[in-house]
Formats: structure tokens, C-alpha cells, sequence
């Protein structure tokens, strides 16, 4: 689907990717944003041939090395032979050096937070054509975006954002869909949540994360879980989220 200008997104299963296009000096380039859940390579690659043909695109971006956001990766790097452009922090989960925390099923109730003890929590010993993410120009291509580490939800986390319509592609900082719920998951129901839960080992850093974002007044919003959302709500329930966890620390006496 279109989200915004040159932005398409493509939903797999339970992650999203998004699609930069409108790249380069003919505007004919384009990047991938995230590689979805294992075993949708197929899919992505059946997609992508819609939208750009046989073309390949400059890079392929990752807001972060979770195993729903890596899972069409070495096919799709094996099929492209393009770069992988990861935040140095990312690398060595990507590069299986380092397994993520384990999973916090209690902290969130629902039947996916429940679930996440069986998630796959390291990487998938990824060597090849990795270009760490470190500086305001680790990533050339984009002219018109700038990336931003939103860490919290893991370390080296980054999200996107296109200034000139005010795009933010948050990646997993913060959500459109309460992605704890089976439920919410099976009807996509649209509400800004933070991070997942069960695997955001720490929250107080994610919700420092989502206060830069929020800061960023997006008016076009489009995340690793859930539907794109538009215009002044976002702002709205992005305060109201922030507001929430602001309360909530003063009951616990925080």
C-alpha cells in the first residue's frame, strides 16, 4: 500500500517493511526498509517485482536485527547482492556474537506476550556486506531523510524521518497496534502503544526514545506493527502514551 510520496508499505504476517523509492539522480532507485518474518522472502520478492519490477534496490535498511524485522534477509541479500545497513550497535545480534534478553511475558499481558518465550532471540550469524550505522552520513542515498537512534526496544535501534511531510517511519520505538494482544494483532485495530513489551528490556530509554519522536511533530506515521496513521492524532496519542507512562511512574513511586 501507499503511504505517503516515493513510501509503500507491505505488511508480513506480523511486521511490517516499507519501501523508500524516487531515489537517486533519475529517481529511479529505491531502498527496503526491514526484511519481515522468516520465510516471506518469497512474498517481499513477489511484491517488489510489482512495484519496481526486476530493479534491486540501493540497500536494504534495518531499524533493528529482531527476528521479525531479519527474517527475509540472507535470501533476499543472496538474490540482490546489495549492502545492509545496520546502527553498530545491532551488529553483533545480527552477527549472533550476542542473543537479546529473554522476554518478559508478564510484563504486558496477552496471548503474543505469552507466546514470546518461544520467539527466537538471536541472530542468524550474518556476516556479509554489513555497513554500520554511526554517523549523520552512514546513509548517503536518503538526501531527504535523516535517521535518528531510538533506542529502549533494543540498543541500537533507529527510526526514520522525512522532514518535508513529516514521515516518520519509527520502526519498533513506538507502534500503531497493541502488539501484546492476539486480538488487536488479528484486527489491526490503530492506536499508538510503545514497543512491544515482551521484548523491550528497557522501557525507561524507549519512552526517552518516543519523547524525541514526539518532539519530531509527525503527521504521517508508519511502524514495524500496525496501519499507517495521519495527521494531528498522532500527535495526540503520542502524548497521551507519554502522559500514561508519566502516571504510572508516580503510582510505583518511581
Amino acid at each position: 500500500m501507499k503511504i505517503a510520496e516515493n513510501v509503500f508499505g507491505y505488511r508480513t504476517a506480523i511486521a511490517n517493511i516499507a519501501y523508500i523509492a524516487g531515489l537517486g539522480p533519475k529517481k529511479e532507485d529505491w531502498v527496503l526498509i526491514d526484511t519481515g518474518i522468516p520465510y516471506s522472502a518469497s512474498f517481499i520478492l513477489k511484491n517488489t517485482k510489482q512495484l519496481f519490477n526486476e530493479k534491486k534496490p540501493l540497500a536494504i535498511i534495518l531499524t533493528h536485527t529482531h527476528f521479525d524485522h531479519i527474517g527475509a534477509l540472507q535470501t533476499l541479500v543472496n538474490k540482490w547482492n546489495v549492502p545492509v545497513y545496520v546502527h553498530e550497535k545491532e551488529i553483533p545480534y545480527l552477527e549472533s556474537k550476542k542473543k537479546y534478553p529473554k522476554p518478559t511475558p508478564l510484563k504486558e499481558k496477552g496471548m503474543m506476550s505469552f507466546l514470546s518465550p518461544f520467539y527466537p532471540r538471536d541472530g542468524i550469524d550474518f556476516h556479509s556486506k554489513i555497513k554500520p550505522i554511526s554517523r549523520e552520513d552512514s546513509l548517503p542515498f536518503l538526501t531527504d531523510w535523516k535517521w535518528i537512534h531510538t533506542p529502549g526496544h533494543t540498543d541500537g535501534h533507529i527510526s526514520l524521518f522525512r522532514e518535508k511531510d513529516r514521515l516518520l517511519l519509527a520502526g519498533d520505538a513506538l507502534i500503531t497496534v497493541k502488539q501484546e494482544s492476539l486480538f488487536a494483532v488479528l484486527t489491526q485495530k490503530k492506536e499508538i502503544h510503545g514497543p512491544p513489551a515482551y521484548f523491550t528490556p528497557d522501557v525507561e530509554t524507549s519512552f526517552t526514545s518516543i519523547e524525541m519522536l514526539y518532539a519530531l511533530d509527525p503527521q504521517i506515521l508508519y511502524t514495524g506493527h500496525g496501519g499507517p496513521m495521519y495527521g494531528k492524532g498522532i500527535r495526540k496519542e503520542i502524548s497521551q502514551l507519554l502522559y500514561q507512562h508519566t502516571e504510572e511512574k508516580v503510582i510505583k513511586g518511581v
